[in-house]
């Protein structure tokens, strides 16, 4: 994930339909942007649409709506599972004990797992590296799907560090892309029959993190970030007019998963995606969750370039949950014990809350 880190001055005003409440997204120019080699999607619209009635009453009364009962212990289980392994950085040793492990786990409780193969070079490095997008299938059969996505790849070296000594010494990921893959592990127990209509696919993204030299701020060099969705997007925009499916809607998780996380909107989420993100946070407050951050008046915000990005590209819907200041973000204390059991339920609440009103 490329985060942005220069305010600029006055942010940028969004207004809502309903009312004149005023939502403020600060955008933050960001010199890793251009390290990052991804640019936001280019529409043909300047502005984001405006959006509808924001809030509540967006969430049907439906009683068929059930609780599933995720387990955020046995998550925080799986993140730890992950980390034992120790760095799984693309084209590693590490990274196919993880995608040995992951398949199993995912075919064992019923999903079909495909394996999306490629190749990729990254600026600093002299070769290409194998990498492996994996696509866990739920209801394959159906055309219209939507996908819950995270990379899950770890980052080579911690570069926000500030000793660079400590830049090579392994380090967790525990919450940055881990906590995802975890979530999706455990949704994997109650995904066999859930009550939906529409086909799931959990997409886990290689090469997100595939960065050796992060650029000097402000000179716009660097490794570029987001291959795995990059690679995903463009071979669903190249291929979907033959495909028998339809993607209508993802929904992308990264660094959400620590106690007091706050999950702000993301604004490439909103200008591209506005009506899923009125979708999703008006199940956040329907079901109590509070990390999900919905002040009406002044909401502070980010724009981020993340894996959901690409898709966006693709003409998937595609939102961002994330916190942006999740304060050991590329550090060594990146580590398990960050992660809380009670926010992966508060957030996989909130995915299979809506998964279920999609008909």
């Amino acid at each position: 994930m490329s985060r942005t880190t220069e305010l600029l001055a006055g942010g940028v005003a969004l207004l809502l339909a309903a009312g004149a409440t005023g939502w403020y997204l600060m955008e933050r120019a960001s010199s890793r942007d251009s390290a990052a080699g991804t640019s936001p999607p280019s529409h043909d619209a300047d502005d984001p649409p405006k959006r509808d009635k924001f809030g509540e009453d967006r969430v049907p009364a439906n009683k068929d709506v059930k609780k599933i009962p995720i387990d955020g212990e046995r998550a925080i289980k799986y993140v730890k599972q992950l980390c034992d392994i120790g760095p799984r950085v693309s084209g590693t040793d590490g990274m196919a004990k993880q995608q040995e492990l992951l398949i199993k786990h995912f075919e064992e409780l019923g999903a079909k797992v495909t394996k999306q193969e490629f190749k990729a070079r990254q600026r600093s490095q002299r070769n290409d590296v194998a990498m492996t997008n994996l696509i866990v299938s739920w209801f394959p059969e159906r055309k219209s799907r939507v996908i819950f996505c995270s990379h899950y790849d770890s980052r080579p070296a911690a570069h926000e560090e500030a000793n660079p000594a400590n830049w090579r010494k392994p380090f967790d990921s525990a919450n940055d892309g881990t906590s995802g893959v975890a979530l999706f592990m455990e949704l994997a127990h109650h995904m066999k029959d859930f009550p939906t209509g529409v086909g799931v696919d959990f997409v886990l993204f290689d090469g997100e993190e595939y960065i050796f030299d992060p650029g000097t701020p402000g000179l716009g060099n660097g490794d570029k970030f987001f291959f795995g969705s990059e690679y995903f997007g463009a071979e669903y925009a190249k291929t979907k007019a033959k495909l028998p499916y339809k993607y209508e809607a993802a929904i992308l998780l990264d660094l959400f998963g620590h106690a007091d996380a706050r999950i702000a909107v993301e604004g490439y989420s909103y200008k591209y995606a506005p009506k899923l993100v009125n979708e999703v946070w008006a199940v956040a407050a329907a079901v109590g969750a509070k990390s999900f951050k919905n002040q009406m008046g002044f909401q502070r915000g980010d724009n981020v370039l993340d894996d959901h990005i690409a898709l966006n590209e693709a003409s998937i819907p595609a939102i961002d949950i994330i916190d942006f200041d999740y304060k050991h973000w590329h550090l060594l204390s990146d580590t398990v014990d960050k992660c809380s059991a009670k926010q992966l339920v508060e957030v996989g609440t909130v995915l299979t809350t809506w998964l279920q009103m999609r008909k």
